[in-house]
């Protein structure tokens, strides 16, 4: 005779789907080139160019509204290919990585250390990884052009995020 309780079926089922959609990579954004982001940096550095990082996550709504809205725009695909080693990183992954001193790290460990509080969040980085300008939340194509006209102008260097876009308004 069987011990099983139908109960227990039932409630299995949608506690192994949660388990399931928790460990489900995240979604970049279709037809980009993203490298994990250890091998970003390698490139960027053997190349001697900037890093754009994009941490998203799988089922985040502003991720899936900026894939879907403003990475999709052709004039954001041809500046960001053209300027920038892509990476991607998933906020919430264990996936295990190496910084450029050796130190072994996870994805999720990554965004502690770079004050990642949701996504999406946006990075620029020199070549060796260091912070140029961060942009939380959704950005329309629009913003993330003047991103990288802030970027690859140089204009951080003198000046906020903030009184560039003004200057350029």
């Amino acid at each position: 005779m069987s011990t099983r309780h139908p109960r227990r079926s039932i409630l299995t089922l949608p506690l192994v789907l949660l388990c399931w959609s928790a460990l489900a990579p995240a979604d970049p954004p279709a037809g980009w080139t993203f490298h994990p982001y250890d091998e970003a940096l390698r490139l960027a550095q053997q190349d001697q160019r900037r890093v754009f990082l994009y941490f998203g996550r799988h089922g985040c709504p502003s991720c899936e509204k900026t894939n879907r809205e403003s990475f999709s725009d052709p004039r954001v695909f041809d500046r960001y290919n053209a300027n920038y080693v892509l990476a991607y990183v998933d906020a919430e992954s264990g996936e295990r990585l190496r910084l450029p001193g050796g130190e072994r790290i996870t994805e999720m460990e990554l965004g502690m250390r770079l004050r990642v509080i949701g996504t999406p969040s946006f990075y620029f980085l020199e070549p060796d990884g260091e912070p140029i300008s961060r942009s939380p939340g959704y950005q329309s194509a629009d913003e993330l052009l003047l991103l990288d006209r802030y970027v690859s102008g140089d204009h951080f260097r003198h000046q906020t995020f903030a009184d560039f876009r003004a200057a350029e308004s």
